[in-house]
């Protein structure tokens, strides 16, 4: 499995999608303000997923 980077965007849990901030060495940080409809969702700004949790929809560019 290819753990995602630093910029990266990543889909998991029903759809939730974020940016990658930080990766560590079992999970990521990603911000979810990326999402169109994140404060309908009620959500914290960031979360921890785990590496095998998660899918990369769009690799940063840099």
């Amino acid at each position: 499995m290819k753990k995602a980077k630093i910029g990266d965007i990543i889909e998991f849990k029903n759809g939730l999608r974020g940016i990658v901030e930080k990766v560590n060495e079992n999970s990521v940080i990603v911000d979810l303000t990326y999402m169109k409809n994140y404060r309908e969702l009620d959500l914290q700004e960031r979360t921890v997923v785990n590496h095998k949790n998660y899918k990369i929809i769009e690799e940063a560019a840099f």
